[in-house]
Parts: C-alpha cells; sequence; structure tokens
C-alpha cells in the first residue's frame, strides 16, 4: 500500500498565488524607488475614511449590477454556470480567503505598482486579462473586470489610498462568490 501526500487546499494555493503577486508589486515599486505602493506619494492627506465607504458603495453596485444582469439575461445566467462549474460550490472560509487573498494582492499590484507607471487605463486592460476564461461567453466577464478596474483605480487616485479599493474588491468578490457557490442556474 503507498501513502500519497495531501496536496495543498485550494485556499493555501490562492493565498500563495496573490501573496506572490503582492511580493511582485512590492519589489517592482521598491526597486522603482516608492516603497509604499498603499498611499500616493505626495498626498498630504489621503481621503481614507471616505475612501472606504466609496469603496464599499461601489462593491455593492457591481454586485448588484451583476445580479440584475443574472436575473435578466441568458448571457449572465450562462456566464453563472460556466464559473460555477468551474469553481463549484465553495465553504464560507474558503470565499473568504479566495475574496480576500485576490483583492489585496491585485490591488496592490494592479494599482498600487502598476498604475503609477503604465496608467489607469492600461493597468486595468492587464487587470481585465487576468480575468479571461477559456470560452467566449467568460467575455463579458473580462469587460467588467476592465470597467471595475477602471473604477478602482479611479477611486485610488480620489482617495489616495488603496483601502477602498481593496474593499471595493473584496465586497465584488466575497458577495459574488457567495452567490455563484449558493445559486446552482441549471
Amino acid at each position: 500500500m503507498t501513502s500519497r501526500e495531501p496536496g495543498w487546499s485550494r485556499p493555501a494555493v490562492v493565498m500563495a498565488i496573490y501573496l506572490a503577486l503582492a511580493a511582485t508589486g512590492l519589489v517592482w515599486s521598491t526597486l522603482r524607488g516608492h516603497p509604499n505602493v498603499w498611499r500616493i506619494e505626495g498626498r498630504a492627506d489621503p481621503q481614507v475614511l471616505l475612501g472606504i465607504v466609496a469603496g464599499l458603495l461601489m462593491g455593492l453596485g457591481i454586485v448588484f449590477a451583476s445580479r440584475l444582469a443574472v436575473h435578466r439575461f441568458e448571457w449572465a445566467r450562462a456566464l453563472h454556470r460556466d464559473l460555477r462549474g468551474l469553481l463549484g460550490p465553495l465553504p464560507d472560509s474558503e470565499i473568504t480567503v479566495l475574496s480576500f487573498a485576490s483583492s489585496v494582492g491585485e490591488e496592490i499590484f494592479f494599482r498600487g505598482a502598476m498604475m503609477p507607471v503604465a496608467g489607469l487605463s492600461l493597468s486595468s486592460a492587464i487587470f481585465a486579462l487576468l480575468h479571461i476564461g477559456p470560452k467566449a461567453r467568460f467575455l463579458p466577464w473580462t469587460i467588467s473586470s476592465f470597467l471595475a478596474g477602471l473604477m478602482f483605480g479611479q477611486l485610488f487616485l480620489w482617495s489616495g489610498d488603496l483601502t477602498g479599493a481593496v474593499v471595493a474588491h473584496f465586497t465584488v468578490n466575497f458577495l459574488n462568490l457567495r452567490y455563484l457557490s449558493a445559486h446552482d442556474l441549471r
């Protein structure tokens, strides 16, 4: 009888990937001479609290729009079924880990490190490319990711701090993953 070592769990893999993405962003920014990716340099008074509130409202608005699309359009229901097929039902603990890791890792890399170099539009386009699925019907997800990247980046520019963008990103991922996991639309 051969014993098999257990592999990494999905949350552990996700944490490792997004920790590596965040670390890459921090190293890249530090090499450019800007080690603080969380705050925009030169901004004396970041609007952190207002950014958090705006991020929560922005995230809830994006979630509302995605729910509306699922209830009104077949392409959104098909996308929901495809994403659910890829991820399967998820426990709340895994949803929390996925949402937290992706929001912090992606915001540090795309908004904190990349946006000052590449600009809002290009960093949002590259962010959207991370959200390409294996089928053509994933294209709305990619396009919505581009638009979300623009909004998260604009929030970062307005508030001068990444916290609001992370809150918006976490809200979208957490609520949409919970909905995806809980609702089988077959």
